[in-house]
């Protein structure tokens, strides 16, 4: 089923030339379905790329999905045309009164900040706060995942020696979980981070579920015992030369940066990365909107919480 987002949205076209099933507004109008609501709050300054990631990750779902996005008011973004915001973001205060099936939350490449030092973190607070009673299940992705766990559980993000950049080997700890019902007992995902946080952190907290790790990585993917919240540590919804465009990106820049590990076939930066973390990365966000979301958010949503 399809997903329903605006029709001069730059995702739709991009979509739809990759067969992917996107539906009108119209269209979605005159069918006698309630669609399950999802807002993304879009921390990443590249907005049209990381919404057309999320969006297609979105797609091959059980139910007509409306999504909507989020921008934060007290930062303006300055790598998106104003225009596009204008046009296709909402803000806190326009949505503070609604609730949501589900909410995203982003990564942003501020990790190497102190979580204060970030200038939307007032904004960010308050709407996390709002999401434990306005929305039923909340997806929390790379940096949004760390400043989630820290708000909300006070787990700390610490740093890394180097940058962790590349796909990496995970495994599941929780098989019965069905945010990994499908999954290989390995799989791959993708990682573009400085920080992280600390297995035993995780297991200490009370009503955290750790339910994927690295031996390379480190936690991967950690849920709330009530599956309300989920942290994920990577970036499942990466193109296949995400991380190549992100290589050449700190190379121009004169940074000091490693090859992405286990992506260019032998370490060659100029061959073809090899995708081995797709068909997982799409299984995560569809288990999480069909068993997360579909399977058990209210059909009145004024009900949630």
């Amino acid at each position: 089923m399809p997903i329903k987002i605006p029709d001069a949205l730059p995702a739709t076209a991009i979509l739809e030339s990759e067969n992917i099933f996107v539906m009108t507004e119209y269209r979605a109008l005159h069918q006698d379905i309630r669609p399950l609501k999802v807002l993304i709050l879009n921390l990443m300054p590249t907005k049209i790329v990381t919404e057309t990631q999320i969006l297609r990750k979105l797609s091959n779902t059980p139910v007509q999905i409306q999504v909507e996005l989020l921008r934060t008011a007290s930062y303006q973004s300055q790598h998106t045309d104003e225009d596009h915001l204008a046009s296709f973001y909402t803000t806190f205060d326009q949505v503070r009164d609604r609730n949501f099936d589900g909410m995203i939350i982003t990564g942003a490449p501020v990790e190497n900040l102190e979580f204060n030092q970030v200038d939307y973190w007032p904004e960010l607070c308050e709407i996390m706060a709002w999401s434990r009673t306005h929305v039923h299940s909340t997806l929390h992705i790379c940096w949004g995942a760390q400043a989630g766990l820290y708000f909300h559980h006070g787990i700390e993000k610490r740093s890394l020696p180097r940058k962790l950049f590349g796909v990496y080997e995970h495994r599941v700890l929780k098989p019965s979980s069905p945010l990994f019902r499908g999954f290989d007992d390995v799989f791959c995902a993708p990682h573009s981070r400085y920080t992280e946080v600390w297995e035993k952190d995780i297991r200490a907290a009370p009503g955290l579920e750790l339910l994927a790790t690295s031996s390379e990585a480190g936690v991967y993917a950690v849920k709330t015992e009530d599956s309300s919240q989920f942290f994920i540590m990577g970036h499942p919804e990466y193109d296949p030369d995400t991380l190549a465009r992100e290589y050449r990106r700190d190379i121009d820049k004169g940074l000091d940066i490693a090859v992405p590990a286990h992506y260019f076939p032998e370490d060659d930066p100029a061959r073809v990365p090899v995708v081995r973390w797709r068909s997982a990365g799409q299984l995560l966000y569809t288990n999480w909107l069909n068993y997360y979301l579909y399977q058990t958010t209210p059909y009145d949503l004024s009900k949630v919480r």
